[in-house]
């Protein structure tokens, strides 16, 4: 069982742009629908439609309509109750499949409410995999997600933690030596992390570049046990103590870029449910990527649209890491 954490969920709403969008023109829009979203729920609604178990903890309002929007999901939620409603975000696509998001910042939550969280996420004491996350509430704490691996580390010692987020927040796990087993940052963000985000186009499009800034980051931060780097239409790099891979899908038709990231992560936790080695749950991460580009909005793919066998993955010769003491 797959459980994770969203702090910061959202109702995505996709708008079809008529024409190209121009700064400081107008545009007429047709509005194609409502999802219920997050990184977190994403990822949950990945798993469960791959038939596997997975819960969604977030917070929510409890006649918000972000929890009417998840009714019949593959998975099950588990809703905190709170007193901010979920925050819209807007996702503007035009004719060629460019994507444009608005995403609001969303409400801070109270403190009653990030414990009873944190709380719902330590009883699902048979979860195989603990997946924090997406963006914080605004006004949280960077630490925040940290706190939480520290919590979960001193509750369950074994527990399997992926995280998926960026910024302050991935650099307080990262830098601060928290212990996770797999982060899935883009290469924008690994740039970031890395100090300087202007080479993010450049990793994105050299492979080797991107699997050796993430083997470097597991040489100089002993907490980290693996590295998911998702390269766009690169497909993705997966660097581990024990090797590093490059996987690659051929071109397919992009509808919307939104969610193909979580997509990627949904994959390589599907695979490893499965028993499946890296190399493979590499191939799965790009297929669920690639997959995920072709349907609308923030719609994310059923395991019957996807292929891992059009995957191609190569190993990168990078050098390996001394395994962690940790």
């Amino acid at each position: 069982m797959i459980a994770t954490l969203t702090l910061n969920p959202s109702i995505d709403r996709e708008l079809a742009v008529q024409g190209e969008l121009e700064r400081g023109g107008v545009r007429g829009y047709r509005r194609l629908g409502d999802q219920a979203g997050g990184k977190g729920v994403n990822v949950a609604r990945a798993v469960g439609g791959a038939g596997l178990d997975a819960v969604a903890i977030l917070p929510a309002p409890p006649h918000d309509p972000f929890l009417q929007l998840l009714e019949g999901a593959s998975m099950r939620v588990h809703a905190v109750p709170s007193s901010a409603p979920v925050r819209i975000n807007l996702t503007l696509t035009e004719r060629d499949g460019t994507t444009t998001k608005l995403n609001a910042a969303g409400e801070r939550l109270d403190l009653a409410v990030e414990q009873a969280l944190v709380d719902a996420l330590l009883r699902e004491d048979d979860a195989s995999w603990i997946v924090l996350a997406g963006s914080l509430p605004a006004g949280s704490d960077p630490a925040l997600y940290a706190r939480i691996v520290a919590r979960l580390r001193a509750a369950a010692p074994g527990a399997r933690i992926a995280v998926d987020t960026a910024g302050e927040p991935l650099a307080a796990i990262v830098l601060g030596g928290s212990r996770v087993d797999l982060i899935k940052p883009n290469a924008h963000e690994l740039a970031e992390l890395l100090g300087d985000a202007r080479e993010g186009d450049a990793l994105e499009n050299d492979p080797d570049a991107a699997a050796g800034a993430a083997r470097q980051l597991l040489d100089d931060h002993d907490g980290l046990g693996a590295v998911l780097l998702t390269l766009g239409g690169g497909g993705a790099v997966l660097a581990t103590r024990d090797g590093s891979w490059r996987g690659s899908h051929p071109p397919v038709a992009v509808r919307s870029t939104v969610g193909a990231g979580d997509s990627a992560l949904s994959g390589y936790l599907i695979a490893a449910e499965r028993g499946l080695p890296e190399r493979e749950r590499l191939a799965w991460a790009v297929a669920y990527g690639a997959a995920a580009v072709t349907l609308p909005g923030s719609e994310i793919p059923t395991i019957d649209r996807v292929t891992p066998a059009r995957v191609t993955t190569s190993t990168l010769a990078v050098p390996a890491v001394e395994p962690s003491e940790g």
